[in-house]
């Protein structure tokens, strides 16, 4: 278990941690969600999906976090009112985990977190976590991360390589931050802000099919232009 410096009420679990219930008291009653979870990533985001469109696990990089303790859960407590009670509750997170993980260090890479929203309302969910996560997700990308939004909704994003399925879908809804990879292109693309940061970020490094699909953007932006 993880203490925020300065704020000791303030935690990430640890993959241990849940597994040998040594839970602080105030998240004990949240232990079955916080298992539920652990057992969602292992079972589902680790491993292919008929669905998917390629090969390979449903998210490529949570196995290796979990392996070099990097996968980290925490909960809020209660019923966020509205997005911008999230975007509150996310924002000691986001800087903790800038302190946690500095880009370029050793398994940086690899580190996430998970805040689990267990009280929230099935009915509010919608507004609420896919609400916060639009909010968020350009000051995060400044920052050269990336926050995703998931629960049993699920989320209306298709996959990449099959847009009718929905690869968002968990059993409680939470939020997951983590560093931008130079694969994420395809997640920014649509809004100008989002793609210069990510150039920003990968200028050097873009693999070849991202810079593939930056030509094909440019080209439907000009052609957009063009015709206005």
């Amino acid at each position: 278990m993880l203490t925020s410096p300065g704020e000791p009420a303030r935690v990430l679990l640890e993959v241990d941690d849940i597994e040998q219930n040594l839970l602080p008291t105030r998240m004990v009653p949240y232990a079955p969600q916080l298992r539920l979870i652990l057992d969602w990533a292992r079972q589902y985001l680790t491993r292919p999906h008929e669905s998917l469109g390629r090969k390979g696990s449903v998210c490529p990089f949570v196995q290796a976090s979990i392996d070099r303790r990097k996968f980290y859960l925490t909960v809020f407590p209660g019923r966020p009112a509205d997005p911008s009670d999230v975007a509150a509750a996310m924002l000691p997170y986001r800087d903790w985990f800038l302190e946690l993980a500095p880009r370029g260090q050793g398994t940086a890479q690899l580190t996430t977190i998970l805040v689990l929203f267990p009280d929230l309302r099935s009915e509010d969910v919608d507004e609420v976590i896919d609400g916060s996560q639009e909010t968020l997700k350009s000051d995060y990308v400044d920052r050269g991360l990336m926050i995703g939004e998931f629960h049993d909704g699920p989320p209306d994003k298709g996959g990449l390589w099959n847009p009718d399925f929905r690869p968002l879908r968990s059993p409680v809804p939470l939020l997951a931050i983590r560093h931008m990879v130079p694969t994420d292109f395809a997640f920014l693309r649509e809004s100008r802000g989002h793609a210069l940061a990510y150039l920003r970020q990968f200028a050097s490094q873009v693999p070849a099919t991202v810079r593939e699909a930056m030509v094909h953007a440019l080209v439907r932006d000009e052609l957009e232009v063009g015709t206005r």
